[in-house]
Parts: structure tokens; sequence; C-alpha cells
């Protein structure tokens, strides 16, 4: 059974969503420790929180808004966002998260990826490896590398690694259905992955459809915020 994660993105303190990562299209939607008081009553047990003012300035900001998400709720929280430095992991450790995504020092300082899996764990790192025309995305999506995301994912896989989000940034924020096409690639290349699949969901029948292809977890946001999933009817009907 696919793992649902409802996301909570932060800019200015607040809970918001952008398009396709473009901060200059952002819907703000109220108080995030609110929005995870609120996924926790509904039952949902984890909870996919993003710096996106951390990703954008390349150093965590946020971390007391993550410290109030993990002292007032028991939800499994996975941080991520302007993770660049070991102050910077401890302190998103230090304010509560379980797990940790990461995805621009992957790309720019593998070997610094590699020594925080080692040093943490392979169960409390996430490879964020989010992708555009292809190619995998850093630095809150305002760069492209050179790196191709199969190979890129394969040097991970080969050592270790179990966890990866990927968001197909052309559907993030959008409401066009999840790239599917592009998880299932993954999951064939990589079947012992947890893969977690974002952007795009828009529907109750979207998230059903990554259920149907293998996909092992979904990160969804703007379908909750703008009312296009009942949460209710998907919990009694997923978990």
């Amino acid at each position: 059974m696919i793992e649902l994660i409802p996301a909570i993105d932060i800019i200015d303190e607040k809970c918001v969503r952008l398009t396709k990562g473009d901060y200059d299209q952002k819907t703000v939607y109220g108080e995030p420790l609110d929005m995870a008081l609120e996924f926790e009553r509904l039952g949902f047990k984890r909870l996919h929180v993003v710096d996106l003012d951390g990703a954008k300035s390349k150093h965590i900001v946020n971390n007391a808004v993550l410290k109030a998400i993990t002292t007032e709720t028991s939800l499994t929280v996975d941080f991520g966002g302007g993770i660049k430095t070991d102050e910077d992991l401890e302190k998103a450790f230090a304010a509560g998260a379980e797990m940790v995504t990461v995805g621009s020092v992957a790309v720019t300082k593998p070997e610094l990826f590699m020594d925080w899996t080692e040093k943490y764990g392979t169960e409390r790192m996430i490879l964020g490896a989010d992708v555009r025309h292809g190619k995998i995305s850093i630095n809150g999506w305002k760069e492209d590398s050179n790196e191709d995301l199969l190979p890129f994912l394969k040097k991970y896989v080969d050592a270790g690694v179990k966890n990866v989000l990927c968001t197909e940034i052309s559907k993030d924020g959008t409401l066009a259905g999840p790239a599917i096409d592009l998880y299932k690639r993954v999951m064939d290349a990589y079947p012992e992955l947890h893969l977690i699949a974002s952007g795009g969901v828009s529907s109750k029948a979207d998230i059903e459809a990554l259920d149907a292809a293998g996909i092992p977890a979904v990160v969804f946001g703007k379908a909750i915020y703008e009312g296009k999933i009942d949460l209710r009817e998907l919990i009694n009907s997923i978990l």
C-alpha cells in the first residue's frame, strides 16, 4: 500500500505552495503548525516539510517552525531545504526531524553526502532527485546540473542509499497529474528503492494510479490546500 505523505512548504513562516518551483508564483495557505496538527488529527503519520527560504538562501532558515511542529505533534517529519553543511544537518535533527532530504549537496559534494549517510544511517537520509528536462536541479530549483536522473541515482543506490524523493518540477504545483512513467522507469531500474513520488497530484485517482504502478510513497500538497482531495476518504481507502 502506498505511503501517504502530506507536504508543508514554508516561506516567511507561512505554509505556501509554488507553481513549478517559481517563487513568484506563490499562494499562502496559513500557519504550518495548524496544518500539521490537522494532518495528525486526520490520521496521517508522516509529514514532509520544506524550508523554501532555506533552499533559496542555501542554509536552514525555518528550523524554529520545524521545532514547533515536532514538539506539538507526534508526526514523523522529514525535512529539506537549505541543508548544505554539517551545522545545517545538525540543526535539522536538533529541531526534531527524523529524516532529512538532501539534493544539492548530493550533486555538488557527493563525498559529504555519503559521509552524512554513513554517520547518521541510510534510514535517516533521503536523496533528493528533482528533475527538470531530464536533468537534476539544485539550489531551490534555481539551477540545473549536468546530471541525468538514472545515472545519478545509480551511484548512490550502489553505495547503499535506500530512500529517494523524486519531483518532476514541470508537474509541481500544477495539479496536472503525476509523472507516473518517470517513476516507473526509476522503479524498473532500481526496484529496491523506497521511492517517494512528488509533483502534480490532483486527485485520489492520481494516488491510486501511483499505487497501482507500484510506487512506494507519494508526497502531495496543493491538491490538499485547493480542496481537490477529500482526506478522510483518501485515508480510509489507502491506509
